[in-house]
């Protein structure tokens, strides 16, 4: 197994959605909470998680060095809520304007797990911490104050105009902390976005998540990750969470 020390790492570079805050709850709230009579029969939970996974295949397929304009997280969270709506074969006028706007809103209002603030905070005193997010800025921010996650830096999809896989976030991130990869540590409950990260010389860090991950655990790529995987918190592990990556990473 690769060694859990992180021996020379200075910096956490942490994922957000899913990893550091629990999306679900509020967004499936909200949708369902706002839906007319007319779409009472929609699963909202499925809803939810489509419009999360577009969002993902959207980053994915992003290519800085191409004609397609940059667009925000916000901006996008937008336009795929009406293409889910078509598909759905509901009219675009099923929400109101006010409550789009309320909907893409809801993804700054999110809560952290509850492992989260108090991980970050133990964290920070042996490391530097950043979010580095798809997310666009004003969304990080409000993630950040609300749930109290007191992160020493921010850097967002906006500051690189590139989202995660590509390797200017990563790299740019780098940048930003004056270190070299290999001096950072990728934190995340998704591991593609891991992988991307460990092909530039990142340490990787993965924390379970309930649904989070989306390689099949008997997919040979799931199980030739904890060859690879630095440190691996699974959702049993003690307190779980950052809690447990502190645990295993801070000295006491």
């Amino acid at each position: 197994m690769p060694d859990p020390s992180l021996t020379g790492v200075k910096a956490l570079t942490f994922d957000i959605f899913g990893t550091v805050v629990d999306w679900r709850p509020h967004i499936i709230n909200t949708l369902q909470s706002l839906s007319p009579p007319s779409a009472q029969h929609i699963d909202w939970a499925e809803f939810a998680q489509k419009w999360r996974l577009s969002h993902g295949q959207f980053c994915g397929t992003y290519s800085p060095s191409s004609d397609q304009p940059f667009k925000t997280t916000d901006g996008h969270h937008q336009e795929s809520l009406f293409t889910l709506l078509t598909e759905l074969n509901l009219p675009s006028d099923t929400f109101t304007a006010e409550q789009v706007e309320q909907l893409v809103q809801t993804w700054h209002e999110l809560t952290p797990w509850s492992d989260s603030a108090a991980g970050i905070a133990e964290l920070k005193k042996r490391f530097k911490t950043a979010m580095l997010s798809d997310g666009n800025k004003s969304c990080l921010e409000d993630l950040d104050k609300n749930g109290k996650l007191g992160y020493d830096e921010i850097f967002s999809s906006e500051d690189f105009k590139a989202y995660k896989p590509h390797p200017s976030v990563y790299l740019g991130a780098c940048e930003r902390l004056n270190l070299e990869p290999k001096e950072v540590a990728m934190v995340a409950a998704h591991l593609g976005d891991l992988a991307a990260a460990s092909r530039l010389g990142f340490k990787t860090i993965y924390v379970e998540r309930k649904e989070e991950e989306r390689w099949g655990l008997e997919e040979e790529r799931y199980k030739k990750a904890k060859e690879w995987v630095d440190l691996w918190v699974g959702l049993d592990d003690g307190e779980g969470g950052l809690e447990q990556v502190a645990k295993r990473l801070v000295e006491k």
